[in-house]
C-alpha cells in the first residue's frame, strides 16, 4: 500500500484528509439549508434564496471561510484519487483467492472513483452557479439581489437537457452518499475517537448522515423538474 500523498507523510495525510473531510460535512449541512428554501418556489421563497446567495457570497466572514473550503476541496479530492492510483500501482497483481468483498466494503474499495465523480460534479455544480453568481449577467429580483433561483430553476427546467442535469445530480448525490458511508465514521476514527461505547454511535450517526443529507439535496432538483408539469 502506498504510504504517502500529497503531504508525504501517511500520518500527515491521514490527519488532513480527515480534518477536510469533517470540515466539508459540516459545509453539507450548512449549504443544505440554504438549498432547501428552494423547495418553496413561491415569488418570496426564491426572494429568500437570493438573500441567502447574496450573504454566501458577500459576508467577509463567509468568504474568507469559503477560499478555505475551495482549498479543501481540491486537497481532499487530489490527494485522495492521487492515493487511490498509488495503492492500484502498489499492487499491480491480484491474487486469485483474493476476495476483497470479505474484507470491507466498496465504498471503502472505490473512495477514489467515488472522489473523481464528486471532483467533477463540484466542478460542473460550480460552473453553472457558483461563477454565474460571482461574474455571470443574471437579473434581479424585486428585492435587488440577483435573481440566482430563476437561474437555477431554468436549469433544471430545461426541457430534455434540464432532465439530464437533474438526472447527473442524483447520481453524483449517489455517489456523495456511497463516499460518506465509508468516511464519515473512518475521519472520526483518525482522531482517535475509537471506542466500544461510542464508536457504533458514530457509524449509526454516519450511516443516517450519508443517506439522509445526499438524499435532501437529491430531493431539490427533482421537486424542481416536477414542479414544471
Amino acid at each position: 500500500m502506498a504510504k504517502s500523498g500529497i503531504l508525504g507523510s501517511s500520518i500527515a495525510k491521514k490527519y488532513w484528509m480527515s480534518l477536510t473531510g469533517l470540515f466539508l460535512i459540516s459545509f453539507l449541512i450548512v449549504h443544505l439549508l440554504g438549498n432547501l428554501q428552494l423547495l418553496d418556489l413561491s415569488v418570496e421563497g426564491q426572494e429568500k434564496f437570493n438573500a441567502y446567495a447574496k450573504f454566501m457570497t458577500t459576508f467577509p466572514l463567509i468568504k474568507i471561510v469559503s477560499y478555505l473550503l475551495y482549498f479543501s476541496i481540491l486537497f481532499h479530492a487530489v490527494d485522495g484519487i492521487y492515493l487511490a492510483m498509488q495503492n492500484r500501482k502498489a499492487r499491480p497483481e491480484r491474487y486469485r483467492s483474493w476476495k476483497p468483498n470479505r474484507n470491507s466494503i466498496w465504498a471503502s474499495r472505490n473512495m477514489g472513483l467515488l472522489g473523481t465523480i464528486i471532483l467533477v460534479f463540484i466542478v460542473l455544480h460550480m460552473s453553472q452557479f457558483w461563477y454565474v453568481m460571482h461574474w455571470g449577467e443574471i437579473g434581479t429580483d424585486a428585492q435587488g439581489n440577483k435573481n440566482l433561483a430563476a437561474v437555477v430553476i431554468k436549469t433544471y427546467q430545461d426541457g430534455s437537457a434540464g432532465m439530464i442535469m437533474v438526472l447527473l445530480y442524483v447520481l453524483s448525490m449517489a455517489a456523495i452518499a456511497f463516499h460518506l458511508w465509508h468516511g464519515f465514521a473512518s475521519a472520526f476514527q483518525t482522531f482517535g475517537l475509537n471506542h466500544k461505547r461510542y464508536t457504533p454511535a458514530i457509524k449509526k450517526l454516519g450511516y443516517a448522515f450519508s443517506v439522509i443529507v445526499p438524499l435532501l439535496y437529491a430531493i431539490i432538483p427533482v421537486f424542481i423538474l416536477m414542479a414544471k408539469n
